[in-house]
């Protein structure tokens, strides 16, 4: 039976042995270990819609499901989008250290499970983690061969005409997030890979290309960069 934990790719070949067409079988020692992807973003990036449409066209990539404590949205599956849990289930998790990384975003907390991932990865799958920056400078440090991707509004503006457009928050809680990007964006040097989401198709191809291995136009050191980070922080 499959992990619940980690969805949206199609079964890999067991990475237990590796059997070529001629019948030569290599052990476990020289199987490929999986790459693990980890891409954040200020709320309202659109980093969720781009993770997911890359996974549409990924076969090859799996989805690590975070453990939150935030309510269930009405658009959400439990074991799907995430493992909603009370604090004190994901108190339990933590004091007995279950998280790759783990934090508190706003008033809930989110973790990524260290079992789940470890096997996956051992076993040759490659993943893909959608979390914040917090849980992003604890992968790195725990496992810092990972690729690590950002991901930045074209403006202000249009990072606030998202927030409102998805219709699910009060003003209070937008203002909130607003003020809370900029401190987002502030880690944006900490990443490999910086993809500004301007144009949704353009975006995805940046991700595409990064996932194999062609994506040094997305380096987080090329011209520009600078000037828009200190627009949408100022």
């Amino acid at each position: 039976m499959s992990d619940p934990a980690i969805s949206c790719g199609r079964p890999r070949r067991s990475a237990r042995t590796l059997t070529l067409q001629f019948g030569m079988t290599f052990p476990d020692s020289l199987a490929r270990r999986g790459r693990l992807f980890v891409v954040a973003a200020p709320s309202g990036a659109g980093k969720t819609s781009l993770v997911r449409a890359l996974m549409e066209r990924e076969s090859s990539l799996r989805f690590s499901i975070s453990y939150t404590t935030r309510p269930q949205r009405p658009t959400e599956t439990h074991g799907r989008d995430y493992f909603f849990v009370s604090k004190d289930e994901f108190a339990t998790m933590a004091g007995r250290g279950e998280f790759l990384e783990h934090a508190q975003v706003f008033d809930n907390y989110y973790g990524t499970a260290r079992s789940q991932v470890e096997a996956s990865l051992a076993a040759g799958q490659d993943l893909i983690l959608e979390i914040d920056w917090q849980g992003a400078q604890q992968i790195r440090r725990a496992l810092p061969e990972c690729r690590s991707i950002f991901i930045l509004p074209p403006s202000r503006a249009e990072l606030e005409r998202r927030l409102r457009g998805r219709g699910t928050d009060a003003e209070d809680v937008i203002q909130r997030r607003l003020r809370d990007a900029a401190t987002d964006i502030a880690h944006w040097t900490e990443y490999d890979f910086v993809v500004v989401n301007d144009d949704f198709e353009r975006a995805l191809r940046e991700l595409h290309a990064i996932v194999h291995g062609r994506g040094d136009a997305s380096r987080r050191g090329r011209e520009g960069l600078s000037e828009l980070v200190a627009s949408l922080t100022a």
